[in-house]
């Protein structure tokens, strides 16, 4: 049930008008940062630029690299997440076309009774209302087996039938409130190093709030200082520009009285030596 309540909320977030703000302190500034990487393909040819995003959540983020004209191409593991980006992406004619009641769970920090029935349309934009042609996937499973996956591995037969490698095969990956989810971080970069074309671009918006710190299934979990991470990230290959770090708000209860207010750091790093 706590899933179910959080994905309703974020639904707000992705889909709705009223999540505008959030969504444009997380996505705006990643969004800036592929254009101008990207600024001299026209915007005709934007289709040959292939773009990742891990952990996409409900598909907002790479719906609207998709709505520029790249080729898109989501990930996610989550169940509930996935159910719920097929209903907006797949079941949805029209603007507003659904409401929902997503606060109606939560009674604490409340400014006024009414404000917890507040009613979320969704979504705020039409999501089959991309240029033609387009391209623009969501691909379901886990990170590390689907983009793990080498031209040696394939050569080798290590991989299930349907596996293609993925070695090389994106202009850009954009992660957003990601890589904390990684039980190993060195895996996760170097896997996203070893995806990215020769002078590709990684951007990445996020905390570092390490998912599985504490957990109780006897996980592996490596819990990186953000130097750290930065340190582990140039090791691997990437070079690091344009650090900044962008307060943002998560899913919040709107008009509520408790907020919670990451620092998420941001940066754009470029792919420049071979993995090794």
């Amino acid at each position: 049930m706590d899933k179910l309540r959080s994905t309703l909320k974020q639904f707000v977030r992705d889909w709705s008008e009223q999540g505008k703000p959030e969504r444009d302190m997380c996505y705006k500034p990643m969004i800036d940062a592929l254009l101008e990487h990207f600024s001299d393909i026209p915007q005709e040819e934007r289709l040959n630029i292939r773009v990742l995003v891990p952990g996409a959540g409900l598909a907002r983020l790479a719906w609207e690299i998709a709505h520029l004209g790249f080729a898109s191409q989501g990930n996610e593991f989550s169940h509930f997440m996935l159910l719920s980006s097929f209903f907006v992406l797949n079941r949805t004619d029209q603007i507003n076309q659904h409401t929902l009641y997503p606060f109606i769970h939560s009674f604490s920090n409340v400014r006024s009774a009414p404000s917890i029935s507040t009613p979320i349309s969704i979504p705020d934009v039409q999501p089959s209302d991309l240029p033609q042609p387009s391209e623009f996937s969501l691909v379901a499973g886990d990170f590390i087996e689907i983009y793990g996956v080498t031209d040696e591995d394939v050569r080798s037969g290590k991989v299930d039938d349907g596996k293609t490698s993925q070695e090389g095969q994106w202009n850009a990956v954009l992660t957003c409130f990601f890589i904390d989810t990684a039980k190993d971080i060195i895996e996760y970069l170097r896997i996203i190093h070893q995806a990215l074309a020769p002078g590709g671009i990684w951007v990445n918006l996020g905390p570092l709030l390490w998912h599985y710190e504490n957990n109780n299934t006897g996980d592996i979990s490596i819990e990186a200082s953000l130097d750290e991470v930065k340190a582990l990230a140039t090791a691997v290959g990437f070079e690091i520009s344009q650090e900044k770090t962008i307060p943002t708000t998560y899913t919040g209860i709107l008009d509520g009285m408790l907020r919670y207010e990451y620092q998420a750091e941001f940066w754009v790093a470029t792919k420049k030596a071979p993995a090794s």
